[in-house]
């Protein structure tokens, strides 16, 4: 009994260790930086262009290099497995991207139905997925300043919701651990969660379709 009170004692001071060392704006900066990173990565995959000055979008610095390369890595996993979810995402949900606050509501509304039953890696992914697509489709359709809007309301979102699940894993660096050997093959257990937020996210765009309607 004594040990187990110890080991319990000894886990609390390490989560309090990581509550200390990271703050809500540190991790709602670094949910930005790999945002504006995986979009980035998505404008090129579609063949995009656009003007810095639109954009002005920079790459995450080489503290979070590890973690864009695997969320990247796990995002195209998942948009693999089910390409057309990841498309036309405006379309899907029937919002105008011509205005902040349609895009910036429909973001919101689809990360709090994609954790409405909890929190895994597997539905981080798929967040920072839909922000990739919506932000295409921003741009395609002549939008691109409303990368920005994505950009912060994925911020907004990980600041209410995310961030002290954050905290309690360590930040943002936990993530690297989602992959296995250097191939970067998801785990099964990863791969669950994330056919989960599949789900959600089709849940999601049927409700705002209905309002639309």
């Amino acid at each position: 009994m004594e040990v187990l009170r110890k080991s319990t004692a000894f886990a609390a001071e390490v989560l309090e260790v990581f509550d200390r060392s990271l703050s809500d704006k540190q991790l709602v900066t670094q949910a930005k930086a790999l945002c504006r990173d995986f979009i980035l990565s998505r404008l090129n995959q579609n063949g995009l262009t656009w003007s810095k000055g639109e954009l002005n979008l920079s790459p995450c610095g080489t503290a979070l290099a590890e973690v864009s390369f695997v969320l990247l890595c796990l995002g195209d996993e998942l948009e693999r497995i089910l390409p057309s979810l990841y498309r036309n995402v405006a379309r899907q949900l029937n919002i105008s991207v011509a205005m902040e606050t349609m895009v910036s509501d429909a973001f919101i509304g689809v990360a709090t139905e994609i954790f409405s039953t909890g929190i895994t890696w597997g539905k981080v992914v798929s967040m920072y997925a839909v922000a990739g697509a919506l932000a295409v489709d921003c741009v395609k359709q002549g939008h691109a300043s409303m990368v920005h809007v994505i950009v912060d309301s994925l911020g907004q979102f990980v600041r209410k919701y995310l961030a002290q699940w954050l905290k309690r894993r360590g930040g943002w660096l936990e993530l690297t651990n989602c992959v296995v050997k250097k191939d970067l093959f998801p785990e099964h257990r990863w791969l669950s969660s994330a056919l989960d937020s599949l789900r959600y996210f089709l849940t999601s765009m049927y409700v705002y379709i209905m309002k639309e309607g």
